[in-house]
């Protein structure tokens, strides 16, 4: 499933080519009328987490990859029952297959709390404390896939934030010392931006440290593979120097 950093590539990647201009025609098997989206300008983009927002002044297209989406620009490259929306504008057409597309109202203020999203400039660390401290018994691997408090942060970025802390991906958040909290919180977005860079620079897999390795880099200990937690994504992580604390 493509983790925030990803979302923002591609909203990067198509508002040049399809902001402030008016939809000649959208096609596709999504479940919702397509005449509803014609003739209609596009006024803005924007990301939350891993949803990508296309607004325009009577609504907004809410695209969602999930776990096998994806997209392509100008040229179709899937058979026509993968394609769930294609936004055709003047001299661009954006294609969105395999993933869930909705139509939201004009007005999403009500829907998302922006000050959650990781990547964004109104990403709230005190606002995420706040929600960390309302879940006490919820494990921190769980805890930092709750896209509510950490909008964008997927398993790679989970994985990766635990290590840098020296974590254990089980520990309860109740337990877990308020500095080792408050270092969680702030690496959740430090890595977003790494994975960002690297993404963009397609070397993100060369400086992974726990996600799917097989060794600790820093004690040389086999890297234990789990499925934890409530959501039983899977977890990569060292029993050695990942504290957990009881």
């Amino acid at each position: 499933m493509p983790e925030g950093p990803s979302i923002l590539i591609l909203k990067e990647l198509i508002t040049p080519l399809i902001k402030d201009k008016k939809i000649i025609k959208a096609i596709g098997n999504a479940k919702f009328d397509m005449s509803q989206l014609t003739g209609k300008k596009i006024i803005d983009i924007r990301c939350w987490g891993k949803q990508l927002l296309i607004f325009t002044k009577d609504a907004t297209v809410r695209i969602h990859l999930l776990m096998f989406g994806s997209y392509s620009i100008d040229e179709n490259k899937k058979p026509a029952r993968s394609l769930r929306l294609a936004l055709v504008v003047p001299k661009h057409t954006v294609y969105f297959y395999t993933c869930s597309v909705r139509l939201l109202p004009a007005n999403v203020d009500a829907l998302y709390d922006w000050q959650a999203d990781v990547l964004s400039e109104e990403w709230d660390p005190v606002k995420a404390r706040k929600k960390l401290k309302k879940i006490p018994g919820t494990m921190i691997c769980d805890a930092l896939l709750d896209q509510q408090i950490f909008s964008g942060v997927g398993n790679i970025i989970k994985n990766e934030v635990l290590y840098r802390v020296k974590l254990h991906p089980e520990n309860i958040i109740k337990e877990i010392p308020a500095l080792k909290l408050s270092a969680v919180i702030k690496e959740a977005r430090n890595y977003s931006f790494d994975f960002l860079k690297w993404k963009k620079e397609f070397t993100l897999k060369k400086h992974w440290l726990a996600h799917t390795k097989k060794t600790c880099l820093r004690c040389n200990l086999p890297i234990i593979k789990k499925y934890c937690g409530k959501t039983k994504r899977r977890s990569f992580f060292c029993s050695g120097c990942q504290v957990r604390y009881n």
